[in-house]
């Protein structure tokens, strides 16, 4: 952790916040001024509120980019509730009799509202802004999830690799981020409402206001700004030790043998990523995949689409390109499938090598794996499996990926649906059992990349394609598991395996 990602997240709030206030105030004074209107409005915000924060930011992202404005745009709509319900309760609240001695020395509707209502109800009204920022700072770590950066790859990957350490000083920079913004809202409720303050000269109090208000819009306007990366191959950071080291062997490779600067952005998961490469108007140039993962997942295709006496592999490079204009290079020789792995406890007992030797035991066995793998979407999938093979759990429930493995390791599950090159595997103690009848198709690691990637950087790097299949073939499923141990379990950093393996293979100078 550093100071530029604690301000990334930092920059997220406080941009959100801006726009809440700017939105959400003039709201609350609709809801006040019109209570059958307010009725519709107060609706509209609670219903928000009741969205998830994946699937608001993941709506969002329908009609925006990923990034830093997707994540301000969600934050801004999740603080919307207690400023807009603040601030027509805090109104609502101001006493009758204040209202009619108002009216009664003349004032009129307007100067009364901004003069005697508005400056009654600003503790209230504050106190919904500081609600609002307490939870914009938790919600905040969804960012990462749609390449918003902030804090939350932090957490992923401190839970992953069990770093207890990590996570405490993460949660610890929230806490300090939570009581030093609301300890400011708290100063600033306490200015505006006190009556026996020392007033600023009037010069004074305007170029304060006016020195914070452009600085607010500058914090505003920065977030929505594109990032500038004409001219450099860009990828986006992964959500896995995997997929974060392919990319900086990229980064590490192409640097060294071209001109070229790589930028790698935020995390993004790989529907995410997808998305982003595909289309007219592309914001990376090139992610690490699987072609099982573009069958099924980027294509919403199956294994029985496949034309008989043609691999996975050819099919999806085929497909892919005639309908989204991207392609795999060649593989890099990795196959990171689905897997079945058990518990040493069920090894020492039963002495299971294989899939089929779970069937006679299975009604013993609780089997686990990550909500996905329990749709019923494609055939590589829990029901599919236990009918392929005829096997009957004696319990089967979902675990969140970044949980799983902690999850086997505390003695929850004796079966677990895993990635066959995961080092968490290792480390949980587990055993890959033979998919001797063949169920699980292959899943080989390979760079997708627009078609156009090597026309369009062709002048700055005539070689970029041979470089990039340097890697072809050089990263066995065996290469891997021990690659991302040394990242989840060991807490070496991406960058320096990622540069140690290209070194013993000879792709990089010592």
């Amino acid at each position: 952790m550093n100071v530029a990602l604690i301000w990334d997240h930092l920059s997220l709030v406080l941009s959100a916040l801006i726009l809440a206030v700017g939105v959400g105030v003039p709201l609350g004074l609709l809801a006040y001024l019109f209570p059958r209107f307010g009725k519709a409005i107060l609706w509209v915000v609670d219903l928000i509120q009741t969205v998830p924060a994946l699937a608001l930011l993941g709506i969002i992202m329908v009609v925006m980019d990923p990034g830093s404005p997707t994540a301000v745009i969600g934050l801004t709509l999740y603080s919307l509730l207690p400023i807009v319900r603040n601030t027509s309760l805090g109104l609502s609240q101001v006493p009758e009799h204040l209202k009619e001695a108002a009216t009664g020395m003349g004032m009129s509707g307007t100067y009364r509202l901004l003069h005697v209502e508005v400056p009654l109800a600003v503790p209230m009204l504050v106190t919904g802004i500081r609600i609002a920022a307490v939870n914009a700072i938790g919600t905040a770590v969804f960012a990462s999830f749609v390449g918003g950066g902030g804090l939350g790859g932090l957490f992923y990957t401190a839970i992953r690799q069990e770093n207890m350490g990590m996570i405490f000083v993460g949660t610890l920079v929230l806490m300090v981020m939570a009581f030093v913004l609301d300890a400011g809202l708290s100063y600033m409720e306490h200015r505006l409402s006190s009556h026996s303050r020392k007033k600023l000269p009037t010069p004074v109090k305007a170029v304060g206001s006016t020195v914070l208000a452009v600085a607010g819009v500058a914090l505003v306007v920065s977030m929505f700004l594109p990032a500038d990366t004409g001219g450099q191959l860009t990828l986006y950071d992964g959500d896995y030790s995997e997929v974060k080291l392919m990319h900086s062997m990229v980064e590490q490779l192409v640097e060294d043998k071209t001109d070229l600067e790589v930028v790698i952005l935020d995390q993004m998961t790989q529907v995410n990523n997808h998305n982003e490469l595909k289309g007219s108007n592309p914001s990376c140039d090139l992610m690490f995949s699987y072609d099982g993962t573009i069958l099924t997942t980027f294509l919403g295709m199956d294994t029985t689409d496949i034309p008989e006496g043609m691999t996975l592999y050819d099919f999806v490079n085929q497909t892919v390109s005639e309908l989204e204009g991207l392609h795999m290079l060649g593989k890099v020789g990795l196959n990171n499938t689905y897997a079945i792995g058990v518990t040493q406890k069920i090894i020492d007992r039963y002495g299971v090598s294989k899939i089929s030797d779970l069937i006679p035991i299975a009604g013993e066995l609780r089997f686990g794996a990550e909500h996905e793998f329990y749709t019923e979407e494609g055939s590589m999938k829990y029901q599919p499996f236990v009918d392929y093979y005829g096997l009957t759990f004696q319990s089967a429930k979902p675990v969140d990926v970044v949980l799983k493995y902690n999850a086997v390791e505390e003695g929850a599950f004796d079966v677990m649906v895993v990635y066959a090159t995961d080092g968490l595997n290792k480390r949980a103690g587990l055993t890959i059992l033979e998919d001797d009848q063949g169920f699980f198709p292959e899943y080989y690691g390979a760079f997708l990349v627009r078609n156009d990637l090597f026309d369009d950087f062709y002048e700055a790097a005539p070689n970029l394609e041979q470089v990039l299949e340097l890697l072809t073939n050089q990263v066995s499923s065996e290469d891997m598991v021990e690659l991302t141990y040394a990242v989840d379990v060991d807490g070496r950093s991406v960058q320096e395996v990622a540069r140690e393996f290209l070194v013993n293979k000879g792709l990089l100078a010592q």
